[in-house]
C-alpha cells in the first residue's frame, strides 16, 4: 500500500501522529509538511532510505520500503529482492 492510501485509510494516524511516532523511534522527520510531500511524491520527493525503514516499522508493514522507493529499493536493500523471489 502506498503512503497516501495508508494515510487515507480508516483508522490511520494523522500526518502529525505519524511524524511523532517516527521521531519517537529516533528518525529525522523535520515537519509534517515533509510527510505530506512524501505522501503525494511532491516534485518527486520521497523518504530517505532511513525514513523508509521507519515508515515500514511504524505502519507495521502496511507501507513497505519497496513501495516507498520502487525505483531503487533493490539497490538499497538487495535482501528484499531475494525474499520476493522466494
Amino acid at each position: 500500500m502506498d503512503l497516501n492510501k495508508y494515510l487515507s485509510s480508516n483508522g490511520a494516524p494523522s500526518v502529525s501522529e505519524l511524524r511523532q511516532a517516527l521521531v519517537a523511534l529516533g528518525y529525522d522527520v523535520k515537519s509534517n509538511a515533509q510527510i505530506r510531500q512524501w505522501r503525494k511524491a511532491y516534485q518527486g520527493r520521497r523518504p530517505s532510505p532511513e525514513n523508509c525503514a521507519g515508515l515500514e516499522q511504524v505502519t507495521k508493514g502496511e507501507v513497505t520500503r519497496s513501495e516507498l522507493r520502487p525505483d531503487d529499493f533493490f539497490l538499497i536493500w538487495p535482501e528484499l529482492t531475494k525474499h520476493r523471489r522466494g
